[in-house]
């Protein structure tokens, strides 16, 4: 099983950007799929998650106003669009999966990830 996490780059403050998540070998529409981003020297922070039913939930709540999360079940794809992108907004950010439909998701693989500068 490999996931990758794509899309990223720099970014002015206040743009946006669509983040992808692909996976090889296991199919995402059969489960809980979650995000998270990371600044180096910091702990990863989970920003939420789309179960296997389509039910998303964000962490903390707030963050959907800017974050949506979303899946293409024919291109086993998931994404996290992200809206008026501030500096606090650059880290790593990571897709993660595993043997299980809701969320919070149960994380088996992690992604490779993918990184969002954003510049003023």
């Amino acid at each position: 099983v490999q996931l990758q996490a794509s899309g990223g780059g720099f970014v002015q403050s206040g743009g946006s950007l669509r983040l992808s998540c692909a996976a090889c070998g296991f199919t995402l529409a059969n489960y809980a799929v979650g995000w998270f981003r990371q600044v180096p020297g910091k702990a990863r922070e989970a920003i939420g998650c789309i179960s296997a039913s389509d039910v998303i939930a964000y962490f903390p709540d707030s963050l959907e106003e800017r974050f949506t999360i979303s899946r293409d079940n024919g291109k086993n794809m998931v994404y996290l669009q992200v809206s008026g992108l501030k500096r606090e907004d650059a880290a790593i950010y990571y897709c993660a999966t595993g043997n299980g439909r809701v969320c919070p998701p149960k994380i088996d693989y992690w992604g490779w990830g993918t990184q969002v500068t954003v510049s003023s």
